[in-house]
């Protein structure tokens, strides 16, 4: 109603259905203002694990009182020969401890009288030292055509730095798979390898291993141009005082981190050029929803983490719904391989009609309002992974790629030149990859470095 009619020329029938037309939009007006004021007046809930993307070292922990912490205590393994661990299948020696006389009254005792009563191992470390190889260069000239000679050297054995691959290998895991400090790696390898590598030794070795990390980076990104489905998330980087951004880009065979000064759609761009993904898993950034992929699997775990936001700021009509939908969806994906094809096309359209229900839900808390605004646009983006059992329904694996990159920026407070934050790259996405080979982050450095290595086998 724009304008408010003449009531004098209305009969008394008109002037009460108007009546009533007005008292219904009052009511409805005054309930939308009273819940906004309810809004106002009532404090945000906190942000948790449990309803946000808090990383877990921000999370409040509650004390645990005294009857759990007994029970959660490490039971000794029971039944097992040996205890609490597995025996070595090939020792290095043996000790058979057997009596030859009776120890009270000295009767001699046969060793087929004696019974196996336990069986355990001691386990030492032998004397650690480097091992160090001369090298003698003999040159000449020729007698018969005056040709000056130089004998060649074994690979890997040319002048340069003294500190070989396994030297590389270990310096670079422990410096970024353990955060230790240029100057406690110096004392490490004096007080216990005994090997005496300044600080600025260190640091041109690892200029060294930058270079030999490049190729095997180059090797992931062509992997990752050839894939069909790719997971990425990024997380922030403190670069030479300054705020950057560390992408990941990952699937079961590859993981590509890539440091960069921007957040945007650019980086994408740029890492992936002209190839384009079928699939596209992420969580609902900005950037991310401008990704090239004609499908996009949007993360669950973020999705049931704002459900839960939600339900903590008041919404008791959207967000619990959609929680348990998504719950049974997850539920669905579990056991998916007892399910038949049939069966397994009745749960997603009966997932679909059951979102469609929740989204005709009229909620009144703004977060609940905000929550349903942006699930209606993701109609077609929730349940691609029942479709295809090669995507995931989470993004997981993307935030344990890069949960390393969070603990090391906090342990080291970041970067103090881009070479580095190069270098931190490189070494985590061999890591990444290689964990993806089956292979330990030890390993997989060990392998980018040596020689002739490489983390893919040859196809």
């Amino acid at each position: 109603m724009e304008k408010l009619p003449d009531l004098k020329q209305l009969s008394n029938e008109a002037k009460e259905a108007l009546i009533v037309e007005l008292w219904e939009k009052i009511q409805k007006l005054t309930a939308a203002l009273a819940a906004t004021d309810q809004a106002k007046l009532s404090p945000s809930p906190k942000k948790t694990l449990q309803n946000s993307s808090t990383p877990p070292s921000k999370g409040f922990k509650p004390n645990i009182g005294p009857s759990k912490i007994e029970g959660i205590k490490r039971q000794r393994s029971l039944g097992r020969v040996g205890g609490g661990r597995e025996l070595h299948p090939h020792p290095d020696q043996t000790i058979i401890a057997q009596l030859k006389n009776c120890p009270q009254c000295g009767e001699k005792v046969t060793a087929t009288a004696q019974k196996l009563q336990s069986i355990y191992e001691k386990i030492e470390l032998p004397p650690i030292r480097p091992i160090i190889t001369r090298i003698e260069g003999y040159g000449g000239q020729c007698a018969c055509c005056q040709t000056k000679y130089v004998a060649p050297v074994p690979l890997g054995m040319e002048q340069g730095s003294p500190f070989g691959s396994s030297i590389q290998s270990l310096v670079t895991y422990l410096r970024y798979t353990h955060a230790i400090s240029y100057e406690r790696l110096s004392s490490i390898f004096g007080e216990v390898f005994g090997l005496k590598i300044s600080v600025g030794a260190i640091a041109n070795l690892l200029v060294q291993v930058k270079t030999s990390l490049d190729d095997q980076v180059t090797q992931i990104l062509h992997r990752l141009r050839r894939s069909k489905l790719i997971c990425s998330d990024e997380t922030s980087a403190r670069v030479n005082g300054q705020n950057q951004w560390e992408w990941v880009f990952q699937n079961q065979d590859v993981g590509l981190h890539v440091p960069s000064p921007s957040r945007g759609t650019g980086v994408i761009n740029e890492v992936l050029g002209e190839h384009r993904p079928d699939i596209w898993v992420s969580d609902f950034s900005r950037a991310q929803k401008n990704h090239p992929a004609p499908q996009w699997q949007v993360c669950l775990a973020h999705q049931l983490r704002d459900c839960q936001y939600a339900i903590d700021a008041g919404d008791r009509i959207f967000a619990p719904g959609m929680k348990r939908l998504l719950l049974r969806a997850l539920i669905v994906h579990r056991r998916r391989s007892k399910i038949d094809d049939t069966r397994l096309k009745r749960y997603r359209e009966n997932l679909q009609e059951r979102f469609t229900r929740i989204l005709n839900l009229v909620p009144q808390n703004p977060d609940g309002i905000r929550l349903r605004k942006r699930s209606g646009g993701l109609i077609d983006n929730l349940f691609l992974f029942l479709e295809d059992a090669t995507i995931p329904p989470t993004n997981n694996s993307s935030e344990q790629a890069i949960r390393m990159s969070v603990i090391f920026r906090r342990v080291t407070n970041g970067f103090r030149s881009e070479w580095g934050r190069d270098l931190f790259a490189a070494v985590r996405s061999v890591v990444n990859t290689g964990k993806r080979q089956g292979l330990t982050a030890y390993q997989s450095i060990q392998q980018a470095l040596s020689i002739d290595g490489s983390l893919f086998s040859p196809s």
